[in-house]
């Protein structure tokens, strides 16, 4: 029997040894921003992102998640927002830019790492005892048809489902559609795109702040051109400016960075 014992202990002590160690939660009050990687987050030292005075052509959008943030920051009661419509609007931008605007004390970011929105359970769970509000934040969001569990994971998210989360904790999504589903669906997939679309909307009624976001004019596309390059006195040529984006497909606030970022370049200037 002793030599049995003796084994079993041996047995356990090497198991122990070959164990992956066990990751160690993260300081949820340190940093004002985080990445969850599904089981534990890394910290982010500073949130990288223009300046929230800088985004222009999206005032409403703006003041609104600025708003809710702020209730949110404050303790107050806080939508969940999704953020949907053209691409390079500035939907991710502005989700940072007004966390970083805010007091990091009060607020921090939560971003998904790519895959693992299924294991928001054991987020909530570590963010759910702490005293600090928190923005869980999926950036992109779009489900195919063979998605459906991470679907119904963030429909069940944001109703609470088994999974009970506090006040403190919401989340802001963006996606290129309202819809949040892709647009490739085959022939043999059509009988069930109402249904997929269906469960699509569903999920998107379950924000309390929709905000969409459209492609810029001609004039919307120069504003937010000259906040980046009048703060480096830089000038440019509008007819210049408006090939670069035609060249890209789009006027879009991701296409006036990319050429103010192109004059601060030959300038020798930083952006």
């Amino acid at each position: 029997m002793a030599e049995q014992n003796e084994a079993l202990e041996r047995i356990a002590a090497a198991l122990e040894r070959i164990a992956p160690e066990r990751a160690e939660s993260a300081n949820w009050m340190t940093h004002p921003a985080y990445i969850w990687e599904g089981e534990t987050a890394r910290p982010v030292e500073s949130i990288q992102t223009v300046g929230h005075e800088r985004l222009r052509g999206i005032d409403t959008q703006k003041a609104a998640v600025l708003d809710n943030l702020k209730r949110l920051a404050g303790g107050a009661a806080a939508h969940d927002m999704l953020l949907w419509g053209a691409r390079g609007m500035g939907k991710s931008a502005l989700i940072r830019a007004s966390v970083a605007a805010l007091a990091a004390d009060d607020i921090a970011v939560v971003q998904f790492a790519p895959g693992t929105l299924p294991s928001f359970a054991q987020l909530v769970e570590q963010l759910a005892p702490q005293e600090r509000a928190f923005v869980l934040f999926i950036d992109d969001l779009g489900f195919g048809p063979d998605e459906t569990d991470a679907n119904l994971a963030l429909r069940s998210l944001l109703d609470g489902g088994l999974v009970a989360r506090p006040s403190h904790i919401r989340l802001a999504v963006t996606s290129n559609r309202r819809a949040i589903v892709g647009r490739d669906v085959s022939e043999s997939e059509a009988l069930h795109e109402r249904d997929e679309r269906d469960n699509a909307l569903a999920l998107a009624d379950r924000f309390g702040l929709t905000l969409a976001f459209h492609p810029c004019d001609r004039a919307t596309y120069l504003e937010i051109l000259r906040a980046y390059t009048e703060p480096l006195g830089l000038e440019f040529d509008e007819e210049e400016a408006l090939g670069w984006a035609i060249g890209r497909g789009n006027r879009s606030g991701r296409t006036a960075y990319q050429y103010a970022c192109e004059l601060a370049g030959r300038a020798g200037l930083a952006l």
